[in-house]
């Protein structure tokens, strides 16, 4: 089967697109290649991200992923930005898609987990459309 690719972009690259790229492996490794990006980027990911997606899942970000710029990565299938008006450039015949999620950055761990409970909702659904897609 052949992997399609999937891009979660947000403004800098530092919170929800990082988890949701954390997921996006985590749920879509063995269908999709998964990648995240900004169209600006933070020197780091948000640490409160980071913190939480270890507590919950064991994913290290740090370790595994880095802020990069949407020019930075493949031209994907699938583009789905996050929310808070994302202005992302337009990829012909690709899919895109806007999850509308608020940025949990500054927020207490309240937020933050509704947030990432929103994102992988949402990446275990978009794996369903995927493999309905796929067949």
């Amino acid at each position: 089967m052949h992997k399609i690719s999937v891009a979660f972009v947000c403004v800098h690259n530092s919170c929800r697109s990082q988890i949701a790229e954390a997921l996006g492996k985590r749920y879509l490794s063995d269908i999709c290649d998964i990648y995240s990006a900004g169209t600006e980027t933070k020197p780091q990911i948000n640490p409160d991200a980071v913190r939480l997606m270890k507590q919950i899942y064991g994913i290290d970000m740090e370790q595994t992923q880095y802020p990069k710029l949407f020019s930075e990565i493949p031209e994907t299938d699938i583009v789905v930005a996050m929310g808070c008006n994302v202005t992302c450039p337009y990829v012909p015949g690709k899919r895109n898609l806007n999850w509308g999620l608020d940025d949990p950055t500054g927020q207490n761990d309240a937020v933050f987990l509704k947030v990432i409970r929103q994102i992988d909702k949402k990446i275990r659904t978009l794996r369903e459309e995927i493999l309905t897609m796929q067949q």
